[in-house]
């Protein structure tokens, strides 16, 4: 299946097809350079991980670039290079790159009333989205920086596919440290603080984030940029 009927079919869905406009200052997809990705410089497989607790429900409903829905908070571009190991690391077009995380609260869309999530956003569907990638293999989001929840470091969840539907992956991205605790430190982002679980004491990434760490670049004011490599087996 293409990669336009696989979207076409995930349109469907909703009954009637929705474009959604690029984010003003993030590039299109098709002209991002997958050189400028960040790599580790060798073809190695992205570690799988776990989608829960939270996994979106009926992604297919959620074809969007701008995940950002009501929630508030520092702005976030996404670009998320998919690469095929068993084509030496080059892009993979026409995969489908599904991604979720919680808000400036630590809450997830969805969810709630719950011993895990107090808060009731069972009805809504914010900073969730699905992608498809380009012939660089690139999928771009636009959202805000994720917050965090007890027990666990700040984090973005990435399922991905092939242009059939067929799983690929489910992983997720971890964030360098300093720059969490510089945008903790305002905003919408403050009155819950620091996180309380550092990458080395995260259930998910005290293994290693080797092949999860994002490289991810900006300010406050401006806004910030995160930039990913997964590599998958397709």
């Amino acid at each position: 299946m293409k990669r336009t009927e696989f979207l076409r079919r995930s349109f469907r869905t909703l009954g009637a097809i929705t474009v959604i406009p690029v984010f003003g200052s993030c590039k299109s997809n098709e002209e991002i350079d997958p050189e400028e990705e960040s790599e580790s410089g060798t073809c190695v497989l992205t570690e799988p991980e776990t989608d829960g607790p939270f996994p979106t429900k009926n992604p297919a409903s959620l074809v969007l670039e701008d995940i950002t829905s009501d929630r508030t908070g520092t702005a976030l571009n996404i670009r998320i290079t998919i690469q095929n190991k068993n084509n030496n690391c080059e892009p993979l077009a026409d995969a489908v790159v599904d991604i979720w995380h919680c808000d400036a609260a630590g809450n997830y869309s969805q969810y709630g009333n719950t011993g895990m999530q107090r808060a009731d956003y069972t009805n809504v569907s914010f900073l969730r989205g699905r992608q498809a990638t380009s012939s660089e293999g690139v999928a771009g989001f636009r959202s805000i920086y994720p917050g965090w929840y007890s027990g666990r470091a700040p984090h973005i969840h990435v399922h991905v596919y092939n242009a059939a539907g067929k799983s690929l992956l489910i992983t997720q991205i971890a964030f360098p440290e300093a720059i969490s605790a510089v945008v903790y430190a305002q905003g919408v982002y403050a009155s819950k603080g620091q996180a309380d679980t550092s990458i080395a004491r995260d259930n998910v990434f005290s293994d290693g984030v080797s092949t999860e760490m994002a490289t991810v670049t900006g300010s406050v004011s401006n806004g910030y940029e995160l930039v990913h490599a997964i590599v998958v087996s397709a």
